[in-house]
């Protein structure tokens, strides 16, 4: 019924056919599929989804399981030899984008050849120089920004602070100013902006230049959930000489399962039903996030203080500074045998009766939706974050890299649906009497009951959001129209 309706609106005469870019990495393929489900049952579209696929088992699985639903159809483009081009421990930022500027010439052809043409052109935020492909077809284009409106804010500002700023952002006395935003503080900055000489900065700052050229820009947000920033980018004195791409939140879309749980998990199920109501913290830093040995140790012996059950994705220790080491290969790593060494002695004994050690990758919804699980420990990457506040379960913040630390203090000092660390586990570790505090304050605290119920309403205000009168299924009604 509710598609109908839908397409009634969209008084077309022809099926239209939307060609979606995915970037590679699980953290960008996962929201480019969810639109596309919504697009393709909502709208009565014709969809096809070009990826670029990278090393992860765990994406492989999500492809996979997304083709047997048969609602649209994936292209997998062939990943070019970038070594050449950039240095080996290059940005994860600055490799996406030149994989992505690689991909053209093939991605062009591809769209060339398709039987049916397409009349709708969306790329995810690191195929914006795929846009210009659109103008070949003589159809709109539109870029996809899967996160919030304040990330998409910093980004159509960069080019301005750019001229402004003369030295590193990071030097500044002051907050970074951004019209009708809240200021960005320092020590939230994205990754590429921690240094300006780094390529994954000017790769960074062609991205605010080139996304405003495009028709339109969707955001995996909704109007309910940042109604004061959404206001401002639409207001024409603030934004009109900066970008005047209309703006369209089709948020909150996040995972849905797609299939039963796998056999080999039914035991973490069957523990998890036997918990208290709202009793259990799920751990996990997302498809790229890594602890150092240090940091897991510490973690592991906070957990223990706080007498607290738990769920933990655990992943081999990163040895070097970068945060994100799992990004392209995140389901690969699973020797539960070796894990074990890193982990204090004695904390696989002690947690057989608190909780479960998961190796490398769980089915994180499944996990989240479930009721006994009431609290996130999460490196805030904005897919988990979504799919925290629309299964009514508040979060610890613990942000590593990319624009998670901006995420971070959206949760804890705007939505206050989040308690954070006094410093940044990204530069210092966060020892074991802290995190048996922040444990304490979410879980058992009247706090932490408290951000509970917010975070519920924040829930609420999402599923409204795609109803049929909802503010995002208007959203992209007009943006099909």
């Amino acid at each position: 019924m509710l598609a109908l309706v839908f397409v009634s609106d969209m008084e077309s005469e022809m099926e239209p056919h939307v060609v979606l870019l995915s970037s590679p990495g699980l953290g960008h393929l996962t929201p480019v599929l969810e639109l596309a489900k919504r697009l393709a049952t909502l709208s009565n579209s014709k969809v096809t989804i070009f990826v670029v696929p990278s090393l992860s088992a765990a994406e492989s699985l999500v492809i996979q399981s997304f083709m047997s639903l048969n609602l649209c159809r994936i292209i997998l483009l062939p990943p070019p030899d970038i070594s050449h081009l950039v240095h080996a421990d290059a940005a994860v930022v600055t490799r996406i984008v030149v994989i992505m500027r690689e991909i053209k010439p093939a991605f062009s052809s591809a769209v060339s050849a398709l039987s049916v043409p397409p009349t709708l052109f969306i790329v995810d935020l690191f195929g914006y120089e795929s846009m210009d492909i659109a103008d070949q077809f003589k159809i709109p284009k539109f870029v996809y920004i899967p996160s919030h409106a304040g990330f998409l804010a910093l980004t159509l500002y960069l080019p301005v602070l750019d001229e402004v700023v003369k030295g590193e952002y990071v030097d500044e006395k002051d907050a970074l100013f951004i019209p009708g935003c809240r200021p960005l503080q320092l020590e939230d900055v994205v990754d590429p902006m921690l240094c300006r000489s780094d390529q994954q900065y000017l790769e960074y700052l062609n991205m605010g230049i080139k996304i405003p050229m495009a028709d339109g820009i969707l955001l995996n947000t909704w109007e309910e959930l940042e109604p004061a920033t959404l206001a401002a980018l639409r207001d024409d004195k603030l934004w009109g000489g900066i970008s005047k791409a209309p703006i369209y939140p089709v948020g909150p879309t996040v995972t849905t399962p797609n299939r039963p749980i796998d056999s080999n998990k039914s035991e973490m199920f069957l523990w998890l039903d036997k918990q208290p109501s709202e009793s259990v913290l799920y751990i996990s830093f997302g498809s790229g996030g890594i602890l150092t040995k240090e940091q897991m140790r510490e973690l592991a012996l906070g957990l223990e203080l706080s007498q607290q059950s738990f769920i933990w994705v655990v992943r081999t220790p990163v040895v070097a500074k970068s945060c994100d080491g799992s990004f392209f290969t995140v389901g690969n790593d699973c020797n539960d045998e070796r894990l074990a060494s890193y982990l204090p002695e004695g904390f696989l004994e002690w947690s057989n009766n608190m909780g479960l050690i998961i190796s490398d990758w769980a089915p994180q919804v499944e996990i989240l939706r479930h009721q006994s699980v009431g609290g996130f420990l999460s490196h805030c990457g904005w897919n988990s974050t979504l799919e925290s506040i629309t299964h009514g379960v508040p979060l610890i913040a613990w942000p590593l890299y990319a624009e998670q630390r901006m995420n971070a203090t959206l949760l804890v000092e705007e939505l206050k649906i989040a308690v954070r660390s006094k410093t940044l586990p990204s530069k210092e570790i966060v020892g074991r009497e802290e995190i048996k505090l922040m444990v304490k304050r979410l879980m058992v605290d009247e706090e932490g009951h408290a951000m509970r119920a917010r975070v519920k309403q924040f829930k609420l205000s999402g599923e409204k959001a795609w109803n049929h009168n909802g503010s995002s299924f208007k959203a992209l009604a007009q943006l099909m129209r």
